[in-house]
């Protein structure tokens, strides 16, 4: 069975990542699994070297779109790709989100595309957190003049950091980020817990009633681990009501 290796360098403030071998349905849940964890340190940009990849089954090179999404999301850090190979170059014209370059060292010395603008904070496992949490929420409504998600913003937020507050019982981290459709509100915490529904009786206070309403508000959301913990995210929809 064909392997898949991957070499990790530190260049500055960048980060470089090798791989070598065959990309397949399989072997591409390990790349996934790699990037995140670099993705972790927050460097300055990520640059992925593919000019020792061969790729098995080209459906898997969809693994690069996705990690690039959850980047922008968090911890919000570009990503670039070194492919040499132009065939290989040519599938990736319509990844907006991945600038291609010929070869790592033209990755290095390109500018890191601008990110998308974002907003967070680290807080503290207290009780006024959920209060902060809300006031990053006005603070980026009122920023980037989105009047009309100032209140789902911050019920989602606010709700969000309960969750890390009340259930992860550790620092936690706020990030919004305003996307070209969506404000992508995300909470990392260091619990590895995965959060679900749950319609217990009303007067039991650990049930899930701040997932109902993040359910009910959000037009998705969702978690995904990260090493030591989990991030919570949720999608609001930037278009203004209809009235």
């Amino acid at each position: 069975m064909a392997e898949l290796r991957s070499e990790i360098e530190q260049v500055g403030t960048r980060t470089v990542v090798h791989l070598d071998g065959e990309l397949s349905v399989r072997t591409a849940s390990e790349v996934r699994l790699t990037l995140l964890k670099c993705l972790i340190d927050q460097p300055d940009a990520l640059v992925v070297d593919l000019a020792a990849l061969t790729v098995r089954e080209p459906v898997a090179l969809l693994v690069f779109r996705a990690v690039a999404r959850q980047a922008a999301m968090w911890p919000g850090t570009p990503i670039a790709l070194s492919v040499p190979q132009a065939e290989l170059a040519r599938r990736f014209s319509g990844y907006g989100r991945l600038a291609v370059f010929a070869s790592v060292e033209r990755a290095l010395a390109a500018q890191p595309r601008q990110g998308l603008p974002s907003l967070g904070d680290s807080l503290l496992p207290i009780s006024g957190a959920p209060a902060r949490a809300r006031e990053l929420a006005a603070e980026v409504c009122s920023r980037w003049e989105l009047p009309h998600l100032r209140q789902p913003a911050q019920l989602v937020t606010g709700e969000l950091a309960t969750n890390a507050m009340v259930h992860a019982h550790t620092i936690f981290d706020v990030r919004i980020t305003l996307g070209r459709r969506h404000l992508l509100i995300a909470v990392r915490d260091g619990s590895p817990e995965v959060p679900r529904l749950d319609f217990g009786t009303r007067d039991d206070p650990a049930t899930g009633r701040g997932l109902m309403l993040i359910d009910a508000v959000a037009e998705r959301w969702g978690s995904r681990p990260v090493d030591g913990g989990k991030v919570v995210w949720a999608h609001l929809g930037l278009r203004l009501p209809l009235a």
